[in-house]
């Protein structure tokens, strides 16, 4: 498949700029891949589509306040944006994106809010190791939210910018189809008779960067921790029906499927030919073209259904990207 082939036409206004107010009025466009159908609902709705054995599957990250200013010790300021943890095999270093990069070596020693933060390793492209004590602590202390460059940085934006359900610490992005729940839909989702299990994806800002290779199978997938308890995998694996919210849940359960480990650093990329195992039904937001997101949405609910979907949202006036409306797709993956 061609990258170009995931292009569309966006105005600018239908860029979201903050999320429904209250979350669950957005509107969510209902794709019956099977039946190729396009409905129009509300995502308060969401329940009602729910039946007594299904997985209403859920990533309950957090997103930390992963963008730090620090000082170099001439004074200047670099931007350290906080992607994740390497993990103890990298002696817990993190991976950044760094602000200007140009002129930073190994071994530097940043400034943070009092807090020591040296490059460790050059990984390139403005990317590097750092090390420093208690990052966490020191992200929530002074950090801002990593808000997508496409949305105004306001106060406001900041504070909505997490899940209800957020728990586990860890991303430099949310999992935007989880905007739209309230704890209402969450009760009357329960009430439907759907268990809700939870896992974890950290999200990277990978997630979110443009696919810059010809053809979509040249392009390299960037690494997420995922973690599934086991609690929610009985779940899952006893569900009639399996409700992926979000796209980052369906690459955290597919990766669980694939390698057969329910912990560990997936790299699947999802994309149209790819065989589905354990998702059922897929909720996602309106994603940016030339995406792997959108190829994953159109792996899921057929290229030419989703490729409708997104002319019609255009034409309905549906609000696009992280703090958007919602897409529902049905009967599409393994159900395909």
């Amino acid at each position: 498949m061609l990258t170009s082939e995931l292009d569309y036409s966006l105005p600018e206004a239908l860029i979201a700029q903050r999320p429904a107010d209250p979350r669950d009025s957005s509107r969510l466009m209902v794709l019956d891949a099977a039946r190729r159908t396009i409905d129009h609902r509300v995502f308060r709705d969401l329940p009602t589509f729910l039946r007594p054995g299904d997985a209403l599957v859920l990533n309950e990250t957090k997103v930390l306040p992963a963008r730090l200013e620090a000082r170099k010790p001439t004074g200047g300021v670099v931007e350290l944006l906080f992607l994740r943890d390497l993990g103890p095999e990298r002696d817990n270093a993190w991976e950044v994106l760094a602000r200007p990069s140009k002129r930073l070596k190994p071994g530097l020693e940043l400034v943070a809010d009092g807090t020591e933060v040296r490059l460790v390793e050059d990984l390139g492209a403005g990317y590097w190791s750092v090390s420093a004590s208690d990052v966490v602590g020191l992200l929530q202390r002074s950090g801002r939210m990593p808000l997508p460059p496409y949305i105004e940085a306001t106060p406001e934006a900041e504070a909505r910018y997490q899940t209800v359900y957020a728990r586990e610490a860890g991303s430099a992005a949310a999992p935007t189809a989880g905007f739209h729940f309230t704890e209402s839909v969450l009760e009357r989702s329960r009430a439907a008779g759907a268990g809700i299990p939870r896992v974890t994806l950290h999200v990277g800002t990978g997630t979110f960067l443009p696919v810059r290779t010809q053809r979509l199978d040249e392009h390299e997938m960037h690494g997420e921790r995922y973690r599934v308890p086991e609690g929610a995998a009985a779940t899952i694996e006893g569900a009639g029906r399996v409700l992926a919210a979000g796209t980052t849940v369906a690459r955290t359960l597919e990766t669980w499927a694939t390698t057969g480990e329910r912990a560990g650093e997936s790299r699947l990329f999802v994309y149209p030919g790819y065989r589905w195992r354990v998702v059922d039904a897929l909720l996602t937001n309106f994603h940016l073209p030339r995406s792997t997101l959108l190829a994953m949405v159109m792996s899921f609910g057929g290229t030419e259904l989703v490729r409708e979907a997104y002319r019609v949202a255009v034409e309905e006036r549906y609000r696009f990207y992280s703090f958007g409306d919602a897409m529902l797709i049905l009967n599409g993956g393994r159900n395909l």
